[in-house]
């Protein structure tokens, strides 16, 4: 029997996974939903705790690879207006999880607030980029994480207060099943200032990242604030390095390219290479920035 079989208009069965990653590949999800709202959502994770299946939360797949074999259970997308929502009051500004992190900048921007604008350029959805704590050089979300309201195990609505966020480098203490929103406090300053920023940022990443047309994804985890995954990989001579159709990107190391024809094998294998290589030649054991599903 379907386990979600109630679940009309709301669960797919088979549902197909490469066009909602970045790398644009992998094999289907054996279950697929878009709940309209926290109480269709609320229901499907009840459903899946009950048939002990397993489920994952999907953002804009910017940190996701899938599996050639597809995935078990579940994957959720909160992609419903009520999970997209974006509302300014004074400095605050509060986002669903779902909402595009270029559109949060923007709006922020546009709005005469600084903060988010160090983001620029980074990809996915806000529920991701808090989890992972999103950043770069100029900077990462977790400083400006006013609150963030979440569901916990037992399915409650908790607020989770800025005093006992916890943020480091790609990771946070946002465990929690599902990121539902958050809030960001930010600074009043000129639009036009604002949007200046961004810019200058958006040419230094474009310059140092990937193509925008290439299927691509940043892997590694920088082992420390001072040491660089990137520059690691590039010192160990990987540059350029194949296997099938994945390839380390010639612009920036810490990126694999996934170039026509690649499966998601070839990325788990240059990745194993990768990981031997560094910790063969420096020492450090590179940990996974992206999520393999």
């Amino acid at each position: 029997m379907h386990p979600f079989e109630e679940f009309v208009g709301i669960v797919r069965a088979d549902e197909p996974m490469a066009h909602r990653n970045w790398f644009r590949l992998g094999g289907p999800a054996a279950y697929f939903a878009s709940p309209r709202n926290p109480d269709e959502l609320i229901a499907l994770l009840k459903r899946c705790r009950d048939q002990e299946l397993p489920f994952r939360i999907l953002g804009g797949g910017s940190n996701v690879l899938v599996r050639d074999e597809g995935v078990e259970g579940l994957v959720i997308l909160l992609e419903s207006p009520h999970f997209a929502d974006v509302k300014v009051r004074g400095s605050i500004v509060e986002a669903g999880a779902a909402v595009p992190m270029t559109a949060l900048i923007s709006q922020s921007a546009r709005a005469g607030l600084a903060g988010l604008e160090v983001l620029t350029g980074i990809p996915g959805t806000v529920g991701g980029a808090l989890r992972g704590n999103a950043g770069g050089r100029q900077g990462a979300i977790g400083p400006i994480v006013r609150r963030a309201t979440v569901l916990d195990p037992a399915d409650q609505i908790q607020v989770r207060e800025r005093e006992v966020l916890s943020f480091a480098d790609r990771e946070s203490n946002l465990d929690e099943p599902v990121i539902l929103s958050a809030e960001f406090e930010l600074e009043p300053e000129d639009p036009e200032s604002v949007v200046r920023r961004m810019r200058r940022i958006w040419i230094i990443k474009k310059e140092n990242q990937p193509y925008a047309h290439q299927r691509s994804g940043c892997i590694f985890k920088n082992p420390s604030p001072d040491v660089s995954a990137g520059a690691l990989i590039e010192q160990a001579g990987l540059k350029g390095t194949q296997v099938g159709g994945a390839e380390v990107s010639d612009r920036h190391a810490n990126f694999i390219v996934a170039h026509p024809g690649a499966r998601s094998a070839d990325i788990l294998q240059l990745i194993d290479r990768i990981r031997q290589r560094v910790w063969q030649q420096f020492g450090y054991e590179l940990e996974l920035q992206i999520q393999v599903w």
